[in-house]
């Protein structure tokens, strides 16, 4: 309880020294003058302005307040090394049993796990958590902080004012004075490659305690899971990975250093890079048999996209046509047959036959070699038309041996609309077409299909009575790919609205060019923020959970779901960042969750040092609690003022004086009898003098 003196005029201040100017003028002059009585009457002024100043006496009710304790706990990913967690678990409770006992303080407690603070690195922010923590306290309450951490720490003020209040902080470091670690980084990889052309990464083996050595060390390279070499380097010294591309879209390429047995962790031995691959420019030959009403469709649509380089050969003049025309006064080309097919056919990466037939242009060797090459991993479509049927079919050549359907000799000349069969909703070549979710889907009539025999392949598109139309099949290390229709033009003329012809047969390419979006059975995984989202696509039925392997070496299982036609999807919410590994089946995934490399695994071993600083500077200290495998933390001692907050076994919060006002009593010295009288009084005492 506190008494203090307050006025509450009846008259505004103004108006007062309007009043007071006379009565000062009065009161000297009655001194100076040596009036009888002068004194008496100068009281009985200041009495009178007293009572119109109406003094009161505050009697105030403060209770005090308690000053603010931060408990700050390191959950980063780094704490989870070792006995870390252990060790902040048991210094955890036991701070809040000692802080128990001062009734004075007043305790917050905030766990820090891995943020981002610098770029889109993961890291240790513990000075952010703290000023969340004490974000709506006055700095005159803040008693100080505590922190139980590894002492990896990346947002440590270069200034203990830029903490924003004046109170100890101490650091409570977790972990071993004598910790070893080895570890691996990537110091620089590209971030796009061109396919089989020739990259490098460049990496680096650090050795961080005391037993760190000059003795070098296994390194394996593994890309997209498969093992492409080892090295041998020296720690500290950068190596160099030579690595080649296989397909384009995104290649994990990671880089795992041979763990030691007195590591403290090996979450660090391993570092990925990922690099996107480009394909160059997809060299296509396009040789049409004749002249037809869709031969320009797919040289249009082969000349649009600007990554196809095409060569275009069309048989206007086959070898039996002899009309005695001199060859030198030709304006036709002779087909180049043995520089295509055989001294070349390997340069191109895709083969189209469009309407082509036997003509004695290519002799039945050549086909011969070009089912070689799509064994040997080529690629080759067929577009068919009534000479599939006949008998100058390509189906009676070499070739033979790689079709998917062979020709029963008919031909379906009428009306139908093209159809997604069950295993085309579910192909990623054909799944959701534009117009296919109608039924029938809504597309342009063709008028005219080949027959053939029993598929061997997949058939992902019906034509007239639920005959095959588009058959894909798998030949040795290559693929192809016969449409049994030549009425494609159809849709690239917008007839009855037309058809998704350009979606169709850039996904028929870039499936025949093995592109891993387009797999049938393929298995990816991604990182959606923290979350591990796994993606299974499959022709076939439910695929069953898929397993996942954490960057600590935890196995989990994740249930996947239908999400669609063929697609299945699992979630995994994690908490660790680093590369994550997915399985279903014989197929495997990698997926990076956060950084790539992150800062909070690329300084593993607990330390002191970078605390002390801003310990220090506020007065506070940095000590660790479990050198000894025992876990021992110091005693709590309130201090006031700039004292030192810190001893050998004890560390010191800083009490405050700080109170909370409850309640006010007004008391007026000039109101009722007691102003009466003392007014009274002043004046009593005039006209006793004035009598005498």
């Amino acid at each position: 309880m506190t008494w203090s003196i307050d006025f509450a005029p009846f008259f505004s201040w103004t108006v007062l020294a309007i009043l007071a100017v006379p009565a000062a003028l009065l009161a000297v002059a009655l001194v100076v003058a040596r009036v009888r009585g002068s004194l008496v009457r100068v009281a009985a002024i200041a009495a009178l302005l007293l009572a119109l100043l109406n003094p009161v006496v505050l009697r105030e009710e403060r209770d005090p307040l308690k000053s603010v304790v931060a408990l700050i706990l390191d959950r980063s990913q780094s704490q989870t090394i070792g006995a870390r967690t252990a060790e902040t678990d048991a210094a955890a409770a036991a701070l809040k049993e000692s802080l128990q006992r001062f009734p004075d303080f007043e305790l917050r407690t905030v766990e820090a796990r891995t943020g981002s603070t610098q770029g889109d690195d993961a890291t240790t922010a513990l000075f952010g958590a703290l000023g969340s923590a004490l974000g709506d306290v006055p700095p005159s309450r803040v008693a100080g902080a505590i922190m139980v951490t590894d002492g990896e720490v990346h947002d440590i003020p270069a200034q203990a004012s830029a903490l924003g209040f004046d109170a100890p902080v101490h650091a409570l470091v977790t972990g071993r004075p004598d910790e070893f670690d080895r570890r691996i980084e990537v110091r620089s990889a590209p971030r796009f490659g061109l396919v089989d052309q020739e990259q490098t990464l460049v990496y680096r083996v650090t050795e961080d305690g005391p037993r760190a050595s000059q003795t070098p060390v296994e390194v394996r390279a593994f890309l997209n899971g498969d093992l492409i070499a080892r090295q041998s380097v020296v720690p500290g010294t950068d190596g160099r990975l030579p690595f080649q591309l296989p397909r384009a879209g995104r290649n994990i390429l990671e880089v795992a250093v041979a763990r030691d047995d007195s590591e403290i962790t090996a979450v660090n031995n391993r570092a990925i890079a990922t690099v996107d691959g480009i394909r160059e420019n997809l060299r296509v030959l396009l040789v049409s048999g004749e002249p037809h009403a869709g031969e320009r469709t797919w040289r249009n649509l082969l000349k649009s996209d600007a990554a196809v380089d095409l060569v275009h050969f069309t048989i206007l003049r086959p070898p039996e046509k002899q009309d005695g025309t001199p060859i030198n006064e030709l304006s036709l080309i002779a087909f180049p047959t043995r520089e295509l097919f055989v001294e070349k056919i390997e340069d191109f990466d895709l083969i189209i036959f469009d309407r082509y037939q036997q003509r004695g242009v290519l002799p039945p060797l050549y086909f011969d070699y070009i089912a070689q090459y799509v064994e040997n991993g080529g690629a080759i479509l067929i577009a068919s038309g009534p000479e599939y049927a006949g008998d100058e079919s390509i189906a009676t050549t070499p070739l033979a041996s790689i079709l998917p359907a062979l020709p029963t000799g008919g031909v379906e000349e009428k009306a139908f609309r093209p159809a997604l069969s069950d295993l085309g909703r579910k192909h990623p070549v054909t799944r959701d077409l534009p117009g296919s979710a109608a039924t029938p889907p809504d597309w342009s009539q063709w008028f005219r299909s080949v027959d053939v025999e029993e598929p061997r392949g997949e058939t992902v598109m019906d034509g007239p009575d639920g005959k095959p139309l588009l058959v894909l099949d798998r030949v040795g290390e290559g693929r192809i790919a016969l449409l049994l229709s030549d009425q494609e033009w159809l849709w690239s003329r917008g007839f009855e609205g037309g058809g998704p012809h350009v979606a169709l047969f850039r996904r028929l390419a870039h499936w025949l060019m093995k592109e891993p979006e387009l797999e049938e059975e393929a298995l990816d995984a991604e990182a959606r923020g923290r979350d591990l989202v796994v993606t299974r696509q499959t022709i076939g039925a439910d695929p069953g959970p898929a397993t996942v392997v954490t960057p600590s070496g935890t196995a989990t299982s994740v249930p996947l779901r239908e999400i669609g036609e063929g697609r299945w999807e699992g979630v995994l919410k994690t908490e660790e960042l680093g590369l994550f590994q997915a399985a279903n089946g014989d197929l495997r995934a990698l997926a990076n969750v956060g950084p790539e490399n992150p800062r909070e695994f690329r300084e593993a071993v607990s330390t002191t040092g970078k605390l002390e600083p801003i310990t220090e500077a506020t007065r506070g200290g940095t000590r660790r609690i479990a050198a000894d495998g025992t876990v021992e933390v110091p005693r709590i001692v309130p201090v006031s003022g700039r004292a030192n907050a810190e001893g050998r076994d004890w560390i010191g919060l800083k009490t405050t004086e700080e109170t909370v006002l409850r309640g006010v009593d007004r008391t007026p010295l000039f109101a009722g009898f007691l102003g009466l009288g003392l007014l009274l009084l002043a004046l009593s005492a005039t006209w006793y003098r004035e009598g005498r």
